[in-house]
């Protein structure tokens, strides 16, 4: 049976619109932390012209390669092991690499493996998409989002839901430029970067 987040419904389609601005003309894209495939699978149906790279821990390719094998989507290549503190990434060409919901479940070590890793992967000019909650000015942007930032840390002390303050500093060390920061519904939003050098 192939694993199902919900959460992935209910916020596809915002993310599209977004991705139909940013993706604009993009050719190779990772996506890191794959999760179930689901986001891969709805994507990349939506951008023909995109080679969609699917990644994540080995303990998640079984449920992205099933969501994969139902699919009738052609441009979206089997997981990669991307463990981003531990694995190699990619050499090939990227322009694009876009994220959901992981940088919250990441201890901070991770969290900067994951910028490390995008600015040595990403091509000058391409685009990283960061899709989640975040906190500003190290307050939180709703109770709602207390509540989640509490029940991850009563799950695993080592993450949490990340200041944007603390992902920019990490993004100017990868040199990654921020270009637009998103508001999304539930109280998320989408962070996009460029690599200008």
């Amino acid at each position: 049976m192939k694993p199902c987040s919900e959460s992935c419904d209910q916020n596809r389609q915002y993310i599209l619109d977004v991705l139909r601005i940013e993706l604009a003309g993009r050719k190779h894209l990772l996506e890191v932390g794959s999760g179930t495939g689901q986001h891969a699978v709805y994507f990349a149906a939506e951008f023909p012209q995109l080679i969609w790279q699917t990644s994540d821990i080995v303990a998640c390719h079984e449920g992205i390669n099933a969501w994969l094998k139902d699919s009738r989507v052609d441009n979206v290549l089997p997981p990669l092991a991307l463990d981003v503190c531990q694995d190699p990434w990619p050499d090939g060409s990227c322009d694009a690499v876009f994220s959901a919901n992981t940088v919250h479940i990441m201890s901070w070590p991770e969290v900067a493996c994951l910028f490390t890793g995008i600015g040595a992967t990403l091509d000058t000019g391409g685009v990283f998409c960061l899709y989640g909650p975040f906190n500003y000015n190290g307050c939180y942007t709703s109770d709602s989002n207390e509540r989640f930032d509490q029940w991850l840390k009563a799950r695993d002390p080592l993450s949490g839901v990340r200041d944007f303050e603390a992902l920019q500093e990490q993004a100017g060390e990868a040199g990654l430029v921020l270009r637009e920061d998103y508001e999304m519904p539930a109280n998320n939003r989408m962070l996009v970067w460029s690599k200008h050098s």
